[in-house]
């Protein structure tokens, strides 16, 4: 995961227009818990069934923390993980975690079952109850290790042709994959695992991240970063249906079957509804405010609720002097701020 924060110099005036005539709305941050914790974060992950919210922290004392889903209450961890993002597949009842290996534990009762030696740098990963397979996604080749849940076996691997940052199905046997390096979005048939077509963003929705799907009506919600804008496109055909502003540096997007609305999770604090009022028609219906860094989510489909992830930061170091010829340097983050790592509620 990257930020970038030069992403959206071209829709700054639109968003700040946006977010100000669209703030109030029905969503709000219902509670903040300070959870603390030591270790990076990436994903977020709802088990809706098993009512736990997975939180992987990463680094040399990584693990996944585990929580009620309700309450937020600590629920255990899976030791010795340390990953990005976690999958449930309800059939079986396991868990995977994108880390190298792949962890594998029982979703009910946290016990760590066989690691799955891959190749490849794991990052996002997606979990398909229609196939009962988990999509574990890497920027390297294998692009695309494709697990079964019943067993923890390799099934096959996919090259998609970039970068990948999320990915979605329809449940009718498409994988559908945004790459980041390419402004595009993958096609994979999910049967034969193999790539059969990519829709591209025609440069209107560059650095894809966030990728939801409503597969009702057909819609890809592909949420980029440069400029900042949420693209909408027909999953049968790649026609870009709508662009949408919304806050700067996306990692997250997720699709409320019950409401017709897409969420995008920004790095600048904020987190912009979508509302789909037809299959071709769509409208940023709020920006909520939420905390700065809060870049990825996941959605509670039972109660409707959006959840995210941040922390506190110290100053950051002095950046590096530039070099001639050389890009500028990214500018760096300071130190995360002890038991300052919080889980945010959004919902109405």
């Amino acid at each position: 995961m990257r930020p970038l924060l030069a992403a959206c110099v071209l829709s700054i005036g639109l968003i700040a227009s946006v977010a100000s005539a669209q703030s109030a709305g029905p969503y709000k941050v219902l509670k903040t818990v300070k959870v603390g914790g030591d270790g990076g974060f990436d994903y977020v992950y709802a088990d809706v069934g098993g009512r736990k919210l997975y939180v992987p922290r990463l680094g040399p004392t990584g693990k996944i923390t585990v929580f009620d889903l309700d309450t937020l209450a600590p629920a255990g961890e899976v030791a010795g993980v340390s990953g990005h993002g976690v999958a449930v597949d309800p059939k079986s009842g396991h868990a995977f975690a994108s880390s190298k290996p792949i962890g594998m534990w029982d979703a009910k009762t946290l016990a760590p079952g066989k690691p799955v030696e891959v190749q490849g740098n794991p990052d996002g990963i997606l979990g398909d109850p229609a196939s009962g397979r988990v999509y574990i996604l890497s920027h390297s080749a294998p692009n695309v290790t494709v697990i079964n849940a019943a067993d923890g076996s390799i099934a096959g691997t996919v090259d998609v042709g970039g970068a990948p940052e999320q990915s979605a199905v329809d449940g009718k046997g498409h994988l559908f994959v945004d790459l980041e390096d390419k402004d595009a979005v993958a096609v994979v048939d999910t049967k034969t695992m193999t790539k059969t077509g990519a829709y591209s963003l025609d440069g209107k929705c560059g650095t894809p991240a966030g990728l939801a799907i409503d597969p009702k009506a057909h819609v890809l919600f592909v949420a980029c970063r440069n400029p900042a804008v949420m693209a909408m496109l027909d999953s049968e055909t790649g026609k870009i249906l709508s662009v949408l502003p919304i806050g700067v540096g996306s990692d997250g997007a997720a699709f409320n079957p019950a409401t017709k609305e897409a969420f995008s999770s920004q790095g600048d604090g904020t987190l912009t509804v979508i509302k789909e009022l037809t299959p071709t028609t769509f409208t940023v219906e709020q920006t909520v405010q939420t905390a700065p860094g809060a870049k990825t989510l996941t959605l509670d489909a039972k109660t409707g609720h959006v959840l995210l992830i941040t922390a506190e930061y110290g100053p950051p170091p002095p950046a590096p002097a530039p070099v001639a010829g050389a890009p500028p340097p990214r500018p760096r983050r300071g130190p995360m701020l002890p038991g300052s790592f919080s889980i945010l509620v959004v919902g109405k």
